[in-house]
């Protein structure tokens, strides 16, 4: 049965709200893109840079929030840095000049930096190990339902209010979140679903900072992860930085359609992600039951994703259907977060995941400005503009003039160049299994002579990894295990251990 305990939405609700409000946040501006053009008069690269500052403000706190997390707990964290939300979406109401408005966005990334690190934290203490995957997709089911929010709900807003209004408005229900998050969630640690005495220990003696920065060390310093870390980065940072922003451009100046329908396309890309998180998410906690790993699990559904942009960037499937698959399996990288908390005892599991969330969000920053840049010089290189022509616009009852229009081979270029950074990650992701070792399956544990310097950092650490379930009678998991506890990572060495 899937579903969430009802004793545990004390601890489930708000976080979902505060991540409801984070993705709202996040795709907000792919709808009012053409009111702050409009407005501001700016070109594709200022609006690119002005929707990614979110971005790269979310991502330079990641790894102090790791740190914050793991100490303060998710709680606190998140309620307080909602303030900071509020703050920003007020400026950005407030303000009438592109600086302004970089400066709210700023202010409102790093507000809500905390909103789904925060959330994964928080399971990761009050639930067991072993629903993580199927909380995790309802938790971003929430973000699901804030980018859908901002769709076609906006596009109403809008007819009764301007983009100012919008955002005074959110402003308002983030310190309402923020409350709800300090005054509902219990105060205290459960501290029964940490896996292993040693997890309950550092709990409990609450580690020092030099201990918590050693541990961000042996995380970054670690071969697991940085084998799934560039594929996970770069499939999330595609999916943010097109799904954030350009699907709306995209749908304008490609596909010439019109404000409602592009919002209609919109929405049904959310309705989709909503449906992706929860449906990988139970699908991955099943076949991780059944032995495969949550990694292989993520990496076959950004394959698929993968897939789905060379249908949209070579125009095979025209109309909804590529955006809705776009939405579905764009989902699939969040499974490898769990899969890397696996890797790592469960008091670093606050560094772990903001840890993947830096890279995912630097990289979504350069990927949406740098997309729109793409798309800027095409246009000013003289290219002939593959939009539909002014006539052609105007026969199909669309309101927009010939300046408002930008090149089709820019926005292609612009996402075939992510979609080969994707592939080059996966063929890294395989390749490097020769190097390390990698099983694809859990009972054949994490590594074998991959961990050897790892196991050493985590010895003069002294942390370990928590055991895996499996196959206890075979010499290969007994190995794997002195390997994960740093007993005997000299033999790991051996190519054929």
């Amino acid at each position: 049965m899937y579903s969430i305990p009802i004793n545990s939405m004390r601890v489930f609700i708000p976080f979902a709200m505060g991540y409801f409000l984070s993705y709202l946040y996040r795709v907000v501006n792919a709808v009012i893109a053409p009111d702050l053009v409009l407005d501001l008069n700016i070109d594709p690269s200022q609006l690119g840079l002005l929707t990614s500052t979110y971005f790269i403000s979310f991502a330079s706190s990641q790894l102090a929030l790791g740190v914050l997390l793991d100490r303060y707990g998710p709680r606190l964290i998140n309620a307080s840095l909602l303030l900071i939300a509020a703050t920003g979406a007020f400026v950005f109401a407030r303000s009438h000049t592109l600086t302004g408005l970089v400066v709210g966005r700023a202010l409102i990334g790093l507000g809500v930096s905390a909103c789904l690190m925060a959330a994964f934290k928080a399971y990761v203490i009050w639930f067991p190990e072993k629903i993580w995957p199927r909380v995790n997709g309802f938790q971003m089911a929430a973000g699901g339902v804030g980018a859908l929010t901002a769709t076609t709900p906006v596009e109403w807003m809008l007819k009764i209010t301007d983009w100012r209004g919008v955002f005074a408005g959110l402003a308002v229900l983030s310190l309402v979140i923020a409350a709800v998050l300090f005054f509902v969630v219990p105060q205290k640690k459960a501290m029964n679903n940490l896996p292993n005495d040693k997890d309950k220990q550092k709990h409990k003696k609450n580690e020092s900072l030099k201990e918590q920065i050693a541990g961000i060390r042996v995380i970054f310093s670690s071969r697991n992860f940085w084998r799934a870390a560039p594929v996970t980065t770069l499939s999330q940072a595609t999916f943010l930085s097109i799904q954030g922003l350009w699907i709306g451009p995209w749908l304008k100046d490609v596909a010439g359609l019109e404000r409602h329908d592009i919002a209609t396309i919109l929405s049904l890309t959310a309705v989709a992600m909503i449906t992706g998180f929860i449906t990988l998410g139970m699908a991955a906690e099943r076949l991780e039951q059944r032995g495969m790993d949550l990694l292989l699990v993520s990496i076959t559904g950004m394959a698929v994703f993968m897939a789905v942009q060379v249908l949209i960037i070579l125009d095979i499937v025209s109309g909804a259907m590529p955006w809705v698959l776009f939405g579905f399996f764009g989902t699939s990288g969040i499974i490898a977060y769990a899969g890397l908390s696996r890797k790592f005892p469960g008091y670093l599991s606050g560094r772990v995941t903001t840890g993947i969330n830096l890279l995912v969000f630097v990289t979504a920053f350069v990927a949406q400005w740098a997309i729109g840049a793409i798309i800027k010089l095409w246009d000013m290189g003289g290219a002939a503009v593959h939009a539909p022509s002014v006539a052609s616009a105007i026969k199909n009852g669309a309101s927009q003039t010939a300046q408002n229009y930008y090149a089709a081979s820019g926005y292609k270029a612009g996402f075939a160049i992510m979609l080969m950074l994707q592939l080059a990650a996966v063929i890294w992701y395989f390749i490097s299994s020769k190097s390390t070792s990698y099983c694809f399956f859990r009972s054949s544990c994490i590594g074998l002579n991959q961990d050897a310097q790892d196991a050493q950092d985590l010895q003069d650490k002294n942390l370990e990894h928590p055991v895996n379930p499996g196959y206890p009678d075979s010499d290969k998991f007994k190995k794997c295990q002195k390997v994960q506890q740093g007993v005997d990572f000299e033999n790991s060495k051996n190519p054929n251990f």
